[in-house]
């Protein structure tokens, strides 16, 4: 502990040092002068290591009000706290409260520029307001491991590449507010060593694909399919057509389709993988295209525009699959349809078959050498598809 000699300084001694150092008011309590100013500050102990607090600005703090401050910190340090610890609090109950959901939604706003692509910043708020938000009234400084297992449970096998990016992402805030001083200690997002040892290990053998309807029965729903009127109906028949995933087809656009070249051009920020894919239009594919083109439209509008305007929703398309009595298949199964079909009943390639789904193939350099010698025969391999589900009907969308 400090010596026990105090008070060796006068409030005349206090004005009247001027030369540069660290002048001794006993008990701890101290006076620093430098060319840039006056401050007081205490040295201590607890548990046998050195602490030094700052007690403010000599210009501010009277000497009285220092010994003041010196006493309360000495009583502190006697009953085993530590004072750093006391004003960290004190500070916290001043500051106003941030809570996570405000935190996360300033901190994207900061770093969403340095994400590859429109598409992974939609991702971010979406994981972070939507799945997690369990949090967002909770005070930054109080999320708990129990909260965030709360958010993570009920998705951490059936949607396992979501929660395990949804962890990352609350991990990254919350360490970003620690930074910012609005929390302290570890980190209750961390997955190695903590989150692991509470979640159920996850495995391939836990993943849950898409319901799919057999290929044999593809040419009786696309026969069911085009009696239907609604944009809805277009869109998934486009789909089953293209083998595209949902959300490709729902945001299409019409400037990303080339009608006498036969070509659908899907920018790299709408694909899943983030590189533009090319997808080889059939005859069938075009007159659903056909269907839906009309004077007066621009570049920019949506190809399977919404009743009310906008783009269609994910839940259009899988409503539609329940009002035909198909419950039990999803639209992200057709995929699989066509992977099976062309795996089963055709001598396509399993390259051609990898990449009319868009999945990743090879290095960049082999895939852009690839696409341009590969898309003639995914050209005949999208014809045979669609002569396997059967005779186009042109069908007006209501």
């Amino acid at each position: 502990m400090p010596s026990r000699a105090r008070n060796k300084l006068s409030v005349r001694q206090v004005a009247a040092i001027t030369v540069p150092g660290i002048y001794s008011d006993g008990g701890g309590l101290y006076l620093r002068i430098r060319a840039s100013g006056r401050s007081w500050f205490f040295i201590g102990t607890l548990d046998g290591k050195r602490i030094e607090l700052g007690l403010g600005p000599a210009v501010d703090v009277t000497l009285a009000k220092a010994r003041e401050r010196a006493d309360a910190i000495r009583q502190m340090l006697l009953d085993g706290k530590d004072p750093r610890e006391e004003r960290a609090q004190a500070k916290a109950k001043k500051a106003p409260v941030v809570t996570f959901g405000k935190f996360a939604e300033e901190l994207l706003d900061h770093i969403e520029d340095g994400f590859k692509n429109r598409k992974h910043r939609d991702q971010w708020r979406s994981t972070l307001t939507g799945h997690a938000k369990a949090l967002s009234d909770v005070p930054i400084n109080e999320v708990s491991t129990e909260q965030i297992l709360a958010v993570l449970q009920p998705i951490w096998l059936s949607k396992h590449e979501t929660a395990s990016r949804l962890r990352g992402r609350i991990e990254r805030v919350l360490d970003a507010a620690k930074v910012k001083g609005l929390r302290s200690g570890e980190n209750p997002a961390r997955g190695r060593g903590h989150l692991d040892l509470l979640l159920p290990k996850w495995s391939k053998a836990n993943v849950k694909h898409h319901p799919a309807l057999p290929f044999a029965e593809v040419g009786k729903f696309m026969t069911d399919l085009r009696q239907r009127p609604a944009v809805a109906a277009r869109a998934l028949e486009f789909a089953i057509l293209t083998a595209a995933r949902s959300g490709e087809v729902r945001g299409m656009t019409w400037s990303e389709v080339n009608l006498e070249a036969k070509l659908w051009r899907v920018p790299a920020d709408r694909m899943k993988a983030g590189f533009t894919h090319e997808v080889p239009l059939s005859d069938a594919a075009l007159a659903v295209l056909r269907t839906l083109h009309q004077d007066g439209l621009t570049p920019d509008d949506y190809v399977f525009p919404a009743p009310r305007g906008g783009a269609l929703s994910d839940m259009s398309l899988s409503q539609l699959l329940k009002r035909m009595g198909r419950t039990g298949i999803t639209v992200h199964g057709f995929r699989s349809t066509f992977r099976d079909w062309a795996g089963e009943t055709t001598q396509f390639g399993r390259e051609e078959v990898e990449m009319a789904l868009a999945h990743t193939v090879a290095s960049s350099v082999e895939r852009a050498y690839r696409r341009g010698r590969a898309l003639d025969k995914r050209r005949e391999l999208m014809a045979a598809w669609a002569k396997y589900c059967g005779p186009a009907k042109e069908v007006k969308a209501a």
